[in-house]
């Protein structure tokens, strides 16, 4: 099978993406049209040769630098309309079903802007979205590590106080390094006691301690990343007993390089065969430079990683059964895999 006959009968079986960064969707066309407005005297093919420039970087650092430079090219919450119109293309690009998305206004917070207007932004969007694709989107606010307590507990009353349906929780991103998971204790406790679902990264720059003190501490319903797990086989037991999944994002693993170098090196396949649940995600799939997305990353799974096609499936399955959708929902888009994958 071709990569494209692979992707071409993928597009065709639901799934869904559990995570994805809501920043880093935004597709070249429109990082080209925030620069053009910044610099309106540069001729158009001027600024679409120093994009693609922007974009021929193969580690962290180019990476961190990238993002950083599109972050300050936005002006105002309405800017991004134009990544959700990008988040709808990469979503009918990717044949995905159901989406569940970090979103980080911590940085725009600070520069003053107002929560509100950002959740107004999300709430039209996600229904133009469903309105338009038929494909529900759930958002996660962000509550960074890198940014400390302070910083999080502001964002998450700023969620209780603004709160709406088409966003479900907290998700604790950022430096593991500069923020301990024991630090934000009682940012999650709260979280749980107001019936939020609750997402913390873990293990994806640190050893197996990090899931540990992660787990102990946060109690989160989802680990972001978790692959240095696989060096620690009482993790994987626990992870695998108390079935708490992971959000495994192969090409970020391999660009971090912290904890594996290449595809055929990951531990994805090895974790899953020791039961533990595990999902496919991107994580950053604009500033990673996937063709595609999600679909890139299940054929990188099964060419470069070991998956079998039935082992595909299941992480099909898996995409919704540990998201955060409903028990009926989950049967409802299981059985609709099973019954694409018998035809």
């Amino acid at each position: 099978m071709t990569k494209e006959e692979f992707c071409n009968f993928l597009k065709g079986v639901p799934k869904a993406e559990l995570h994805l960064h809501l920043e880093t969707v935004v597709s070249r066309k429109t990082i080209r049209s925030l620069f053009q407005r910044k610099n309106p005297q540069k001729d158009p093919g001027i600024i679409y040769d120093e994009v693609q420039q922007m974009f021929e970087y193969n580690d962290l650092a180019g990476f961190k630098k990238m993002y950083s430079t599109v972050h300050e090219l936005y002006n105002s919450p309405a800017d991004f309309d134009m990544v959700f119109n990008d988040l709808k293309d990469y979503i009918l690009r990717n044949g995905l079903t159901y989406v569940e998305i970090f979103a980080a206004p911590s940085s725009f917070i600070e520069k003053g802007w107002n929560f509100s207007d950002f959740v107004e932004c999300y709430r039209k969007n996600i229904q133009k979205i469903k309105a338009e694709t038929g494909v529900n989107v759930r958002i996660l606010i962000d509550v960074s590590r890198t940014n400390g307590l302070e910083s999080a507990e502001k964002n998450l009353q700023l969620l209780l106080a603004y709160r709406i349906p088409e966003i479900i929780g907290i998700a604790l991103a950022g430096s593991e390094a500069k923020g301990p998971a024991k630090l934000f204790k009682s940012v999650f406790a709260k979280a749980r006691a107001n019936s939020l679902k609750t997402e913390a990264h873990a293990g994806y720059d640190l050893d197996s301690n990090s899931i540990w003190d992660t787990i102990f501490n946060l109690q989160p319903n989802r680990i972001g990343q978790g692959i240095s797990a696989y060096k620690d086989k009482q993790l994987i037991k626990e992870l695998a007993t108390r079935k708490i999944p992971l959000e495994i994002c192969p090409t970020s693993n391999v660009m971090n390089g912290a904890i594996v170098k290449s595809f055929e090196t990951h531990p994805a396949r090895a974790l899953f065969k020791e039961g533990v649940p595990i999902t496919i995600g991107t994580d950053d799939p604009t500033f990673l430079n996937l063709e595609t997305g999600l679909l890139d990353e299940y054929w990188n799974a099964k060419e470069k990683m070991g998956f079998r096609m039935e082992e595909i499936k299941q992480l099909c399955k898996n995409s919704f059964e540990l998201s955060f959708l409903s028990n009926l929902e989950k049967s409802v888009y299981s059985d609709s895999i099973e019954g694409i994958w018998k035809k």
